[in-house]
């Protein structure tokens, strides 16, 4: 088990649930001091009147309130003052070392707190109402249980602190599994995506060659650009907007030529939007899934558009495609099923950036559908792989 750090100081009435909604703080604990310190006052003015004790009532109590007081603010005081002056060694310390520290110091301040108040209220001399031995010995039970209370106390609170640390710690393990879960399947739809992909282009390349040397060697040198962005991208934790164009455009330039006319597409990305940090591989399976699912169903093809916008305090990156859509309508022979599946990169986005990022899925007029990343404008993916 991790070693605790040390805690501020606990104070009693942190055992009550209630007490424990506000931070610790100099003022709190002094209010807190002077409630249980008055609180001692009444339970022992209540003791005297049951054990019969022939006391006024109220001077007696007034009494009370004063040296139970005059303790609690001592016991305070020489608390944070022994913190300051040894650099927190009292709340470090543990175990018996911990209850003798309190006994120790509980067993000086409470005769303090007695000569010192009967002084005060009576001007009596305070070493010989100390000197008194029925004084002597009811300050030791009164520091005792003191002592055991505090210690209780302080020990409670290592509990809550040690426990809430292993829930906290739990709730990091479990979404970084989470994250790491979601970038697996980002790594395996890739593994399934690319070598489609190569063995599609290198055919297309060699169908080429006799035919159209220039085609044929425009879609190599776009294939290389696709290959050396894809590497980069996969290797890294994050990305800008305008290398994830340069990427979308490659690809889709590799596929233009084997498409032909079938495949237009625009990107539009504003200056001021290409710095923007992102997470990689975010919008190239979008893509894909635009093609596969959208413009090579239909026969006559369609338009790609991409581009990116700031909307309020965020940016809204948009594949907006003119292809089959959700009904498939106009298609030789529509593919079923979502490619990329919303839910996994909506699974991806919530593992990056928490609930600071959404995926909304609008349909098109008159076909087509677009897939729209909302992203936080200043906040940065969280990093889930690291570089080999």
């Amino acid at each position: 088990m991790t070693d605790l750090k040390p805690l501020p100081i606990a104070h009693p009435l942190e055992i009550i649930p209630v007490f424990r909604r506000w931070p610790s703080s100099v003022p709190r604990n002094m209010l807190y001091t002077v409630i249980f310190s008055s609180a001692v006052a009444l339970a022992l003015t209540a003791i005297q009147k049951v054990m019969g004790n022939d006391y006024a009532l109220r001077g007696y109590l007034s009494a009370m309130l004063v040296i139970s007081n005059l303790i609690g603010v001592m016991v305070y005081g020489a608390l944070a003052a022994l913190g300051w002056l040894l650099d927190g060694w009292p709340r470090r310390v543990r175990g018996v070392k911990r209850m003798l520290f309190h006994v120790a110091l509980l067993a000086v301040c409470v005769p303090l707190g007695i000569g010192l108040g009967n002084l005060l209220l009576s001007g009596a001399n305070p070493l010989r109402v100390l000197a008194q031995r029925d004084v002597l010995a009811q300050s030791l039970v009164i520091a005792t249980l003191l002592a055991i209370l505090m210690y209780a106390v302080r020990l409670a609170a290592e509990r809550r602190m040690q426990a809430a640390l292993d829930e906290a710690r739990q709730k990091e393990l479990i979404a970084s599994s989470q994250r790491l879960l979601a970038e697996a399947r980002l790594r395996a739809l890739q593994a399934q995506i690319e070598p489609h992909f190569l063995y599609n282009t290198l055919a297309n390349v060699v169908s080429l060659i006799g035919t159209q040397p220039a085609q044929a060697r425009h879609m190599l040198e776009r294939f290389i650009d696709y290959l050396r962005a894809s590497l980069a991208a996969s290797r890294g934790d994050q990305t800008t907007l305008a290398s994830e164009a340069g990427l979308l455009a490659a690809y889709l330039d590799v596929l233009a030529v084997r498409m032909g006319d079938r495949l237009r597409y625009r990107i539009d990305v504003p200056e001021e939007l290409r710095g923007y940090a992102m997470a990689p591989m975010l919008l190239q399976p979008v893509v894909e899934n635009a093609i596969s699912h959208g413009l090579e169903p239909k026969v006559e093809g369609g338009e790609i558009v991409i581009s990116a916008r700031l909307l309020g305090d965020g940016v809204c990156v948009q594949v907006s495609d003119t292809g089959a859509g959700l009904s498939g309508a106009g298609t030789a022979s529509h593919k079923p099923g979502g490619g990329v599946g919303l839910s996994n990169l909506r699974e991806r986005l919530r593992s990056l950036y928490g609930g600071a990022a959404r995926v909304e899925l609008l349909e098109n007029q008159p076909c087509g559908m677009t897939v729209r990343l909302m992203l936080p404008l200043n906040a940065s993916p969280t990093s889930i792989l690291s570089t080999p």
